[in-house]
């Protein structure tokens, strides 16, 4: 890169106009404005992942998969709540637990997860089942494809073909030779059965 094109794009990352002979200066603002706009582009991102996961968490506690930080009805208020009865967004800092910390009910847990695993695992083994039957009935059903039909290979002219050949392109020869009304006589008496 030559120096005017740096100088441009430090001044349009940074906005601090530089000397063209200082090309140290001009490479330390510019990696401080790439990692500036990276580390806020990182920023932004986080923000969006915690924003997302804090709507499923509050979905799964509304669902009654993750159960709250307390036993207590929904209807108190933070104030009318003891330390321990307190949910995490009413908590100061240094008292929140991370959303998925927090334990299940024990209402919550019944015996779906096994009944389901249980499904899943005959599901599972009937698909097996299926894929052997399927390639043993083609391994037995199939037949193999049939042998390619020989390759007849032409076998070398006998002595009496070869000779007919030569004779025939002599005649050939001299037929050129000929005037164009002998050609055409001879042609036409070919043509005759």
């Amino acid at each position: 890169m030559d120096q005017q094109k740096l100088r441009t794009l430090v001044f349009e990352k940074t906005g601090v106009r530089i000397d063209i002979d200082d090309p140290i200066f001009a490479l330390v603002a510019l990696n401080e404005a790439v990692l500036a706009e990276a580390v806020e582009r990182h920023v932004e991102l986080l923000d969006d992942a915690t924003a997302d996961l804090a709507d499923q968490v509050q979905a799964l506690q509304e669902s009654g998969h993750l159960g709250r930080a307390s036993g207590a009805p929904a209807d108190r208020g933070p104030a009318d709540r003891g330390p321990a009865e307190r949910g995490p967004a009413d908590r100061g800092p240094a008292e929140r637990a991370p959303a998925a910390l927090v334990a299940a009910a024990p209402a919550a847990v019944n015996s779906q997860p096994l009944q389901e695993k249980r499904i899943i695992a005959i599901a599972g083994g009937a698909a097996l089942l299926c894929a052997f039957v399927v390639l043993i009935g083609q391994a037995v059903l199939l037949r193999p494809a049939p042998a390619p039909a020989p390759v007849v290979v032409a076998k070398e002219l006998t002595p009496e073909q070869s000779a007919a050949l030569r004779e025939a392109d002599k005649l050939a020869g001299i037929v050129a030779r000929l005037d164009a009304k002998t050609r055409a006589a001879i042609a036409a008496e070919m043509q005759k059965p």
